[in-house]
C-alpha cells in the first residue's frame, strides 16, 4: 500500500504546467462561386458493423464583447450538453471542436481547436476565451464558418452525425471581397454530410435574416435565445461531493508508452489540473457525471491508460517494456506493478460508482427543480438538445428523454 501511495504521488507530480489544444488565426481565401446545395441524405446505422457510432459537434463561437453572458453558459454548460449526446442508444462516441471568431482588427479573426474526444483539452481551451472586440456590427461568420468547415478533421465514416453551431449575435460581413462567402461553404458542408444549425442571439433584426438563411442552406434548424443564451444552470447539494470524487477519480490514471506519447498525455493532465482548479463546482460535478458515462470514457481515460489496459485484459502488464511504464513503476519489482494496477484498479471501480450514484441524485433533483420552474424550452441546453435528438436519429441514434440534464 505505502509502495502504491508513493507511485501515485510521485507520477502526478510531474503534470505540473497548463496546457490546451493550440488555437490559430486563419485569414480568407478568394475561390470561385459554389453551385446550389444539395439535401443531405445520411444513411441509417448498420447493426451489423458492431461499431458505436460517432457524434462529431463544432460550436462555432462568437466572441465579440456582446456575447460574454453566452461565453459564460458555454463554459457552464459544456459537459451537460456534452452528456446529453452520450446518453443515446446505441451509446456514440462524442468528439468536440470549437472555432471562436471576432472580427478582422481585432485581437484575432478565429481561433480553431480541432475535433477530439479530449474534452478537457477542449474544455481547457474555452476557459481562455473571453467575450472582447467588435461593437462594430457585422463579424467574421463567413471565415468563421469557412474555417469549421475546411479546417476541422471532419471523419469521413458513414454513420458519424457531423454538425456545426453557430452562435452569434451579429450578421456576417459581406462586403469582404476576399472572403469566402456562407453559400458556397454550406454547399461544401453539405456535400460533406456536415449539418449547420444557427443559434441566435438577441433580437438583432439583420443577424435573424442571415442566421434563419444559413441554417436553411445548411440543411439545420433556426433558434433565438436571449443575449445570455438563457441557459439553465442549477446548483446541487450533490455537486462538491461530485467534484471531489472526480478530482480523485482522475488521481487514478497512470499513463506509459513512449516519450512522444507521454507527452501527449502530460497534456492531458495539465488540462485536467486547469479546469480543476478554474472551473466551477457545478461544472466539475458536471463532467463528473459525463466521465462515468459510457460515451465519457475516452474523455477520462484518454490514450495509453495503463490500469484500463491491464485491467481489461487487453495488455499483459509483465510484457510492457520497463522503460514505457511510469516512472516511479520502473524500479519496482513485477509482484509490486501487479499489486499497483489490482488496488488501484479496485479503487477506480468504487470510485466510479459512488460518482453515479450521485449522478443519479443529482440528476433526480434537477428534474424536480425544472418542473418546479415551468420546464426549460427556451435555454439554449434545449434548443441544442432537439436540433440533436432530430437530426440524429437519421443515423440510429435514439433519444429517450424529453429534455436535456442540466
Amino acid at each position: 500500500m505505502k509502495s502504491r501511495i508513493i507511485a501515485m504521488a510521485l507520477f502526478m507530480a510531474t503534470a505540473a504546467s497548463v496546457a490546451f489544444y493550440p488555437a490559430y488565426q486563419s485569414a480568407g481565401t478568394l475561390i470561385k462561386p459554389a453551385l446550389d446545395p444539395v439535401t443531405i441524405d445520411l444513411p441509417p446505422l448498420d447493426p451489423q458493423t458492431g461499431e458505436r457510432p460517432r457524434v462529431e459537434v463544432v460550436f462555432v463561437l462568437d466572441t465579440t464583447g456582446s456575447m460574454g453572458g453566452l461565453i459564460q453558459a458555454a463554459k457552464e454548460k459544456i459537459w451537460s450538453i456534452a452528456t446529453t449526446m452520450a446518453s443515446a442508444q446505441p451509446a456514440p462516441d462524442i468528439h468536440m471542436g470549437l472555432v471562436a471568431y471576432r472580427d478582422r482588427g481585432d485581437a484575432y479573426v478565429t481561433r480553431v481547436v480541432d475535433l477530439s474526444d479530449d474534452l478537457d483539452s477542449v474544455y481547457a481551451t474555452l476557459m481562455d476565451f473571453q467575450a472582447n472586440g467588435g461593437g462594430d456590427g457585422p463579424e467574421s461568420v463567413n471565415q468563421a464558418l469557412s474555417d469549421a468547415v475546411h479546417k476541422i478533421s471532419w471523419s469521413q465514416e458513414s454513420q458519424a452525425y457531423r454538425v456545426v453551431f453557430l452562435v452569434g449575435d451579429a450578421p456576417p460581413h459581406m462586403d469582404y471581397q476576399d472572403d469566402i462567402k456562407y453559400p458556397e461553404t454550406l454547399a461544401a458542408a453539405t456535400a460533406r454530410g456536415i449539418m449547420v444549425n444557427t443559434i441566435q442571439c438577441g433580437h438583432n433584426s439583420p443577424a435573424k435574416q442571415e442566421w434563419e438563411r444559413i441554417a436553411s442552406l445548411g440543411h439545420g434548424r433556426y433558434f433565438q435565445v436571449d443575449q445570455a443564451g438563457g441557459a439553465v444552470a442549477i446548483a446541487t447539494p450533490f455537486d462538491g461531493d461530485l467534484a471531489r470524487l472526480s478530482e480523485k477519480l482522475d488521481d487514478t490514471r497512470l499513463y506509459y508508452g513512449t516519450a512522444e506519447e507521454k507527452e501527449k498525455q502530460r497534456l492531458k493532465l495539465d488540462a485536467t489540473d486547469k479546469l480543476h482548479a478554474g472551473s466551477s463546482v457545478e461544472s466539475r460535478a458536471r463532467r463528473a457525471a459525463f466521465n462515468v458515462s459510457t460515451g465519457g470514457e475516452s474523455n477520462f481515460l484518454g490514450d495509453g491508460e495503463l490500469v484500463d489496459d491491464v485491467a481489461s485484459g487487453r495488455v499483459d502488464l509483465s510484457s510492457i517494456d520497463r522503460d514505457t511504464l511510469p516512472e516511479p513503476m520502473q524500479a519496482m519489482a513485477p509482484a509490486e506493478r501487479e499489486a499497483l494496477i489490482t488496488e488501484t484498479a479496485a479503487r477506480r471501480n468504487e470510485l466510479r460508482q459512488q460518482v453515479k450514484d450521485l449522478a443519479q441524485k443529482r440528476s433526480a433533483y434537477l428534474e424536480k427543480k425544472v418542473e418546479e420552474i415551468g420546464g426549460a424550452r427556451d435555454s439554449l441546453d434545449h434548443k441544442i438538445y432537439s436540433a440533436v435528438k432530430e437530426q440524429a436519429g437519421k443515423l440510429g441514434l435514439h433519444y429517450e428523454a424529453d429534455a436535456p440534464d442540466f
